[in-house]
Formats: structure tokens, C-alpha cells, sequence
């Protein structure tokens, strides 16, 4: 893993020696209040909580390596990358945060999936997590909702998004998929996409929207919709992905949009302190 880091921090210097790369967000951070808004919209809590709530499997979600739901000792490397996802946000006023994966089958909705349920136990912060994966829709897989309607029904304004979230807990919110979307990358890069989040921004005051993407290398559908964020969290699979793999990855989502981190999943090493097998940098 130490060899992995290495590698990534040489490819980085080099990029920075070989010419005068900018990379910068095409877009302004989203317009936002700031986390915690101490004075939120009359009505707020009486909408969160007539959201329908998220049935859940808790047998199913320990089988898919989702741990988050409680404080414990395999939540702990969750909680860690909650911590600095909330502090960069509120340093840098972030409020959209993509997570992104450099090719397949990383465990990009696992990691979406436990940094929101870590989310939703911090007292105070609002999290609602849209699964934009629209080809695949793993979140659907992980809470049984394979039925329409869907988060692209609410993109396409034909319900509005209260029915189709399921809320868990008062703070966080899931707007998942059902069937797979052909035109994935058209409804992504719509006009009428922006408008529906900002809509749902605007009614539930989220502190952190988590976006489920596609990865990198299938299709165009995450590069259009990265200009729309505030920046993305790069996942890598331990002994899969490759250094260049990483360093492709980081380059392109760097040219759309801030680089919140890379997240090393699914490693075999084990801490001294946390009995687990994902490492986090």
C-alpha cells in the first residue's frame, strides 16, 4: 500500500514538472447558506419527515459490507473520511460531492452508501445521496427498490422528488434508481436536471448531497456531470487499480472539478488500532 502512495505522489510531482497544468472547477461552489444553517426555511422538519422512510435489510447490508449504521469498530475508517469530507466542505463552502471510481467494480456504492449512513449519525447535518449511476443503479440492489418511480422520473420532472426518497433517521435522504437508463448521458447533462436539484436543494436544505456516479472509464455520463459539483472523491481498488489507472483518473476529474481526495478501497492492510479491510488516504 506504502509502494501504491509512493507511486501516486511521483506521478503527481511529475505532472507538476512537466508544464504549467491548471486545473480549476468550471463552476462556482453551489450556492448555499453553509453547513448547519443555524436559521433553516420554515417547514423544513415537517419535510423531512414526511418523506417516506427507507426499509432496510440489515442482513442484506452487513452481507454487502455496509457497517455504517452504527459507531463501532468497522464504521471507524467511515467516520475518519466523514470528518475530513465535512471539513473541506465547510472550508471550501462545498455542499455537492461526487464519488467517482477509476473503472469498475472499486466499491463506489459501498463507500457511497456507509460515508452517508456515517453522515447521518453526526447531529445536525442533512445528507440527501442521488444515485446518478442511471445505467446500473447499485443502490436500487442494496435497498430492494427495483419498482418505479425513480430518481430519473424526478430528473425528468414527472414526480417531484419527495416520492420517490426514503428518509432515514431525520437528517438523510435516498434517491435511488430502478430500471437502467439508455440515455443516462442526456438526462445528466440536461438543463432540466440542474433545475430539479436545485429545487430539491432549496426544499431540504441538504448540508452534503452525495452523487453516485458511473465510473470513469464507461461512457461520458460522469465527465458531463462533474462540471455540475463541488468536487468529487476518487475511489481505487487495492491491488486492482493501477498507478496509471489513479493518475488517468485524478487528471480527469481535476480538469472538471476539485479533487476532494483518492480513497483506497478494498486493501488488505490492517491498522493497529481498527480490524478492517479498507484503508483510507
Amino acid at each position: 500500500m506504502e509502494r501504491l502512495q509512493t507511486a501516486i505522489q511521483k506521478a503527481r510531482m511529475q505532472r507538476a514538472g512537466s508544464g504549467p497544468e491548471q486545473y480549476a472547477p468550471a463552476h462556482a461552489p453551489s450556492a448555499r447558506a453553509g453547513l448547519s444553517d443555524p436559521r433553516p426555511r420554515p417547514g423544513l422538519e415537517e419535510r423531512w419527515q414526511a418523506l417516506q422512510p427507507l426499509e432496510l435489510n440489515k442482513t442484506k447490508l452487513v452481507r454487502n459490507r455496509i457497517v455504517a449504521l452504527q459507531a463501532d469498530v468497522s464504521s471507524a475508517p467511515f467516520d475518519v473520511m466523514r470528518t475530513r469530507l465535512l471539513q473541506q466542505a465547510r472550508k471550501n463552502n462545498w455542499r455537492r460531492i461526487a464519488i467517482v471510481s477509476a473503472h469498475e467494480a472499486s466499491g463506489k456504492t459501498t463507500v457511497t452508501t456507509n460515508l452517508a449512513f456515517g453522515l447521518a449519525r453526526h447531529r445536525g447535518i442533512r445528507t440527501v445521496v442521488v444515485d446518478l449511476d442511471l445505467r446500473r443503479y447499485g443502490l436500487s440492489h442494496l435497498f430492494d427498490r427495483a419498482t418505479p418511480p425513480s430518481v430519473v422520473d424526478v430528473l425528468e420532472e414527472r414526480v417531484p422528488f419527495a416520492d420517490v426518497a426514503r428518509r432515514h433517521g431525520s437528517s438523510l435522504a435516498f434517491c435511488i434508481g430502478a430500471t437502467p437508463t439508455p440515455n443516462a448521458g442526456e438526462i445528466l447533462l440536461s438543463d432540466q436536471t440542474q433545475t430539479v436539484l436545485k429545487t430539491m436543494e432549496a426544499d431540504y436544505e441538504p448540508d452534503v448531497v452525495l452523487f453516485d456516479l458511473p465510473p470513469l472509464n464507461v461512457g461520458d455520463d460522469t465527465q458531463g456531470f462533474l462540471t455540475r459539483v463541488d468536487a468529487a472523491l476518487i475511489l481505487a481498488e487495492a491491488e486492482k487499480s493501477t498507478v496509471a489507472q489513479i493518475d488517468v483518473a485524478e487528471r480527469q476529474v481535476a480538469e472538471l472539478t476539485n479533487v476532494m481526495g483518492i480513497v483506497l478501497n478494498k486493501s488488505r492492510y490492517v491498522s493497529d488500532t481498527y480490524s478492517q479491510q479498507e484503508y483510507y488516504y
